[in-house]
Parts: structure tokens; sequence; C-alpha cells
């Protein structure tokens, strides 16, 4: 079958079709040669409704400029076709990558929802839902690093948080409960898509995959409850996520906000331009503090550049710009290092002072509580009498002593242990002194637990970094 002639673009093979569409790998003559998309829109099988769709896909297109958004570079049309041009995704799309993979890691899921995220958080915005969110519209660009990019705005709508429709729109599968038994439902609806997307990279199929519409909505209508497959492995936050997007009432769904702001997402330290400029300012804090030997703040401040700048690190293509991430890097890792031997130095020579053996223990834990997080002796006394507290500050202080000997990971474990104790129980402390320290307490080791995870991302960097140049040996040495 020959492709399409068009006055200004030579197109070069077929890569997609629809219903009313075809989509086509191209590149524009006498330019750059840059490669591009053009979906061709067949004008004589379109309905009322699918020319509302891609006048309504044209319109947003033309006004959203996002990373994570497949950007439209031109429209135009004649007799028979509308054409719009759009940049061209070399990885497919979301759907072809699990499929070939059968399904994706923890990590690589991430990935692909903080991005998605970032997309979304743009759209909400602008009051804009997409309405048909699925991996088939999730594009993938490889080059010159691996990024999700939102496509076919076709079903899209300007849509404030308090509207309210009752038009189906979208896949049945990837459909929220609302709009598939046609109540009234509102922007969510994107949210349970997000849900069911996350679902299928997880676990490589669709929660309520069924071989007939009919099938389908009689799980919908049941409110069948979403089950992890046997056998299978996620982490707490990813749990946590996933069931809080797969929530069937609305009202009860995890609102955007707080989709947000979940930790599993982590949109805060995502690689994006503000988190950059974030990781500077830090950076520069971290350093002055450092020389004027304000070395607890320096530490912390180290510890959440670190954050920010390893996402970027990763990301990077350009080698020299790479390799000077790297260095900051391996920098202030050293240097937060540092400044924590520093300050367990300085508690051991406190400590020495002291003449009797239980006071020298305890000097060793507390003598410089403003510069470290163990909990003070006055808290644990004034905690005896509520077992619950106690057993708290004993794990924190746990989580503390594991920190002291750089074992970082179960020293997160125990301190978020910790603090899932105290602070529900901190809300509903009366005023006084016990409230007082407890608050300072959780203030301190919530700050410690944050300062361990840019340790423990910078400690995951340098190790992936030993397996890759490992494999890279090993595979010369075969060949």
């Amino acid at each position: 079958m020959s492709l399409p002639s068009l006055k200004d673009y030579s197109l070069i093979e077929k890569i997609g079709s629809g219903s009313y569409a075809t989509v086509y790998k191209a590149f524009k003559k006498g330019g750059s040669r840059e490669v591009i998309a053009i979906k061709c829109v067949d004008k004589k099988s379109l309905s009322k409704s699918a020319v509302d769709n891609i006048v309504t896909e044209i319109n947003l297109l033309k006004v959203l400029n996002h990373d994570h958004i497949v950007e439209m570079k031109d429209f135009f049309w004649d007799e028979g076709h509308i054409y719009i041009v759009m940049e061209y995704c070399d990885g497919g799309d979301l759907s072809n990558f699990i499929k070939k993979r059968h399904k994706l890691s923890e990590n690589i899921c991430s990935r692909f929802l903080q991005q998605l995220a970032l997309a979304l958080r743009y759209l909400r915005s602008n009051n804009v839902s997409h309405m048909d969110l699925k991996p088939q519209n999730l594009l993938l660009k490889t080059k010159p690093a691996l990024m999700l990019k939102v496509g076919d705005f076709g079903f899209a709508q300007h849509f404030s948080d308090t509207e309210q429709k009752c038009v189906i729109r979208g896949s049945p599968l990837y459909m929220a409960p609302e709009m598939l038994l046609r109540h009234k439902y509102d922007t969510r609806v994107d949210l349970w898509s997000v849900g069911v997307i996350m679902y299928e990279c997880l676990f490589g199929k669709a929660p309520y995959s069924s071989s007939s519409f009919q099938e389908l909505a009689e799980k919908i209508k049941a409110c069948k409850p979403i089950e992890i497959p046997k056998g299978s492995h996620i982490s707490n936050q990813c749990r946590d996520l996933l069931m809080s997007l797969l929530i069937h009432d609305p009202e009860k769904r995890i609102s955007f906000e707080q989709f947000f702001a979940h930790e599993f997402l982590d949109l805060e330290h995502a690689p994006t331009k503000e988190s950059y400029e974030k990781s500077m300012k830090l950076s520069q804090d971290a350093v002055k503090m450092d020389s004027e030997k304000n070395y607890k703040e320096a530490f912390y401040l180290y510890c959440e550049a670190l954050r920010y700048i390893i996402p970027h690190l990763k990301n990077e293509v350009d080698i020299k710009r790479k390799s000077a991430l790297r260095l900051h890097v391996n920098n202030y890792m050293q240097r937060a290092e540092k400044l924590k031997e520093m300050s367990y130095d300085t508690c051991e020579i406190e400590a020495s002072k002291s003449n009797d053996k239980v006071d020298k223990i305890h000097v060793l834990k507390t003598a410089h509580h403003e510069n470290t997080s163990f909990c003070s002796k006055e808290l644990r006394g004034l905690s005896k009498s509520t077992p619950s507290i106690a057993n708290a500050l004993e794990i924190g202080e746990i989580g503390d002593q594991y920190f002291s000997e750089g074992n970082y990971a179960l020293a997160l474990e125990k301190l978020q242990s910790s603090l899932s104790i105290i602070v529900p129980l901190l809300s509903k402390e009366p005023p006084g002194r016990r409230r007082d320290l407890l608050y300072k307490q959780v203030q301190l080791w919530m700050k410690e637990a944050e300062s361990i995870k840019g340790l423990l991302a910078t400690i995951n960097l340098q190790e992936n970094n030993v397996q890759k140049t490992s494999d890279s040996i090993e595979q010369c040495l075969i060949q």
C-alpha cells in the first residue's frame, strides 16, 4: 500500500492507526530532516462527535507546553484529510513496553508514574482533564533519555474541580466506575485510570481484565475488591498509592493534592528545572554553614542537596554535566559523612569526662542533644506512664544507634516506625512539657530521616555504578 503524498513532508512508514486516523513517521522536506509523526484524519469517516474531538485536541495542543506532553508542531488540512504534526516518540507506547517485559520493576514504574504525575499536575493547573488515560496513549522517547509523554487528547476537556458530567468518554478497561455506570463524575476519573495503569505496569495486566464489556461492568457493579496477585511483592508506599487510587467511591479516592504529594511519586525531588535550582541553593547554604562551623545544619543541608541532585545525575545525558554533578555528589557525600563522624566524636569526648560508667553511657547518647536526635532523659522519664510512647521512643533510639554505626537502611526503618506511632499520638497530647519535648523530638527525627534518604540515595547510586562497571567488565571477558 502506497503512502500518502504531502507537499511539505515525506512520509516514511505507518506506525499506528485507529478508527478514523492513521499515524505516520515522517520528516519535513528541505529542512533539518527532523523526524516527526503525522496524524492523518480521514474527514469522510468522521461523525460530529469525532469532529468535536479533533477540534478539541488541536485547540488544547496549541496551548499545552510541557516536557511530559506530546508537542504539536503544526496542523493543516486538505479536501480529504486533517493533518496534525507532532513530535516523534521513538519508544512506541507504554502498552507495548509492558508487553515486551511482561511487567515492570517498581523502580521503573515509579519513574513513569512520576513523569505522568508531573504532566497531570500541569494539566490540572490549566483545568484540563485527559479522560482517556491508558498505556496506549502514553508514548515513550528513548533519546536522549527514557521519557514518558501523554498523547491523544481527543477526549480531553476543560474541566474545573467543581464541575460534574455524565457523558461516557475513554476506554472501558481504564474507565472509572462512576463513569462506566453512567453516574455523575468529576476530574477524579483520571486518578482511577492512573491506578489501573499503575497496576498493569506492576503486574502485567489490568485489575479487572475481562473478556467482554458486560463481564467488566459486572465486576465494577459488584465493587469486587482489587487484589494484589499472589506471589507479588511491592513496597508499602507503592501499595498505599495503588490502593488509594483504585477506590470505587470517588469521595473516598485519593485527591489530586494527595496524589501529587504522595511519597512514592516524590515529585518534590523529580528532575525539573525548579528542583535543580533548589539543589544549587541548598548546596550553597550547606557550604556557608560549613564555613561558619555550624556543622549540624551543614550536615542536614548536604544530605538534602543530595536528594535533589541525584535525580538530575541519573537523568543527565551530557557527559560533561554528568561528570560535574557526580563530582558534587561525591564531595557532598564525603563531607556529610565527615560531619556525622565529627558529631559523634564530640559526643565521645563529652562521655570520656564522666567517671561513672552508667553515666558515661548516658552522656554518650545525650550530651549533645542539640547536635543529634537522641531522645532526652527527661522525655523518657515523662513517657514511662504511656507504654506506646515509651516503646516508640525506644525504637527511635535504636534507629539513632544504627545511624551512628552507618547502617542507614535499618536506621531509616526504625525512625519511620517510631514516627508512625508518635505523630498520631502527638496530635492528641495535651499541652505541657511532654508535648513540647515530643514535638521537638519528632522534628529532629523527621530531619534525620530525610537526611538518611539523601545518604541512601547516594549509596544506591554508587552501588549501581559499581554493578554496571562489573557487568561491563564481565561482558568484555566473555567476548
